[in-house]
């Protein structure tokens, strides 16, 4: 149980999110979000919460029960539009917005960031240099397979400094059948029987790696979809809606069985000693915010 690996939330109104980014956040992400709260407050855990900056500005109080419960509080961005969708200056307006956002309510430095559905891609390498010049710390947005809408092949799977400074913490794969395979997060922890999840934690444990456990407040909320009063497509219903009943037990033993912390904790006895560059182009015109004095530590609690 000493091997400790990341819990990371995604906090976002699932319609909003998913369904259309013109809709309204609602309440029902805080309740959803609360009701995450209390699982980890049982569990005795904490984790890396990436608050939607939308949320954020129509909820500020939830921000700050997040922060009063001892979690980490990072960036989703503000919009929830893919970042290879709205361009440099864009990310560069939205990214400063979100921060200075959740810095105002919690009254602490963000250092982390995590782009909405992993839109970090091939086409968007960009983003990482503009997260460098603004001065964040780390950023867990790539998933190192390709996908049908995200993912880099090739990527490499750790913990590791990029040739701008930034740290990348990549979601969690594993290599079966001469391919890698995502796992420990969302969909695939729903979807998967839960031995497939802790056998998979295990195999990274094994290779010197934490996992990297991703959720959605709403993924505990099985009757939205249901209820939810805009047209939802049955193929999303189904990968979107399935197995949400079986989360909230799922993660219960999953934090018997392991151990979580947030990605602050994590980062630095992971941090591979040998730097990764990624290719970088600073075409944002953006202009900084000045580096923070500290790193990762200063998150602590």
């Amino acid at each position: 149980m000493s091997f400790l690996h990341a819990l990371t939330v995604d906090v976002e109104d699932w319609p909003q999110s998913t369904l259309d980014h013109a809709l309204p956040v609602t309440e029902r992400a805080v309740v959803n979000t609360r009701r995450m709260l209390e699982l980890f407050a049982r569990c005795n855990v904490r984790g890396t919460f990436f608050v939607l900056g939308r949320l954020a500005r129509k909820f500020p109080h939830i921000v700050r029960e997040i922060d009063d419960a001892g979690h980490e509080v990072a960036s989703h961005g503000y919009s929830h539009k893919p970042v290879f969708k709205i361009g440099p200056q864009t990310f560069a307006d939205e990214l400063e917005h979100s921060v200075k956002l959740l810095e105002d309510i919690t009254g602490r430095p963000v250092h982390g960031y995590r782009a909405p559905d992993f839109s970090i891609t091939s086409e968007s390498l960009w983003a990482l240099d503009i997260l460098g010049e603004y001065g964040l710390t780390y950023d867990s947005s790539v998933m190192p397979v390709p996908m049908r809408r995200y993912g880099i092949d090739g990527f490499p799977r750790h913990i590791h400094r990029l040739d701008n400074g930034l740290i990348e913490v990549p979601l969690s794969t594993i290599s079966f059948a001469f391919r890698r395979w995502p796992v420990a997060g969302g969909g695939y922890l729903r979807l998967y029987p839960y031995r497939v999840t802790a056998h998979a934690i295990r195999r990274l444990q094994s290779e010197g790696l934490p996992a990297v456990v991703y959720l959605h407040p709403y993924e505990l909320d099985p009757a939205e979809i249901r209820e939810v009063s805009f047209p939802v497509a049955a193929r999303t219903r189904v990968t979107q809606g399935l197995g949400r009943r079986h989360i909230e037990s799922r993660l219960s033993r999953l934090f018997t069985e392991f151990r979580f912390g947030p990605l602050s904790e994590v980062i630095e006895p992971n941090l591979e000693t040998a730097p990764a560059a990624a290719p970088l182009s600073a075409t944002s015109g953006f202009r900084p915010r000045p580096a923070s004095p500290v790193g990762v530590e200063s998150v602590l609690r």
